[in-house]
């Protein structure tokens, strides 16, 4: 009789099948909630910005910052960093800035991979 310490070759197979089933289940929810929080930090980030160019155009007699400087280069700033122009957490963020009023659009790099919508806040804090 053979004193056999080890595993077969077939339970080694069935655990190896256990885990990839796992990962097909697991490793989707994990990319979905990705996708999720980009959308949510997008969100804030337009948010913050609105809050900034609300309270710069309250100090400013009601006239809005004409150029993201105004709002970073302030002491102290309205807004700690600019995201206009740039690709931050999966989305390109545009800002257009006047006297009157500001839209600033932030639109996922890759659709359904980075973002699930276009997001768009206008003057007054209106989130579309």
């Amino acid at each position: 009789m053979k004193n056999s310490k080890g595993f077969t070759l077939v339970e080694i197979m069935i655990v190896v099948a256990i885990i990839a089933l796992l990962a097909s289940i697991a490793i989707p929810s994990l990319l979905r909630s990705n996708v999720m929080a980009n959308d949510a930090l997008a969100r804030g980030k337009l948010r913050t910005f609105s809050t900034a160019a609300e309270m710069y155009s309250s100090v400013n007699e009601g006239n809005y910052a004409t150029a993201i400087g105004d709002l970073t280069g302030a002491t102290p700033p309205y807004l700690n960093q600019s995201m206009c122009g740039q690709t931050v957490s999966g989305f390109v963020y545009t800002c257009t800035l006047a006297v009157g009023g500001y839209t600033v659009t932030a639109v996922p790099s890759t659709l359904g991979v980075s973002g699930t919508t276009t997001f768009t806040i206008t003057t007054g804090g209106i989130l579309q």
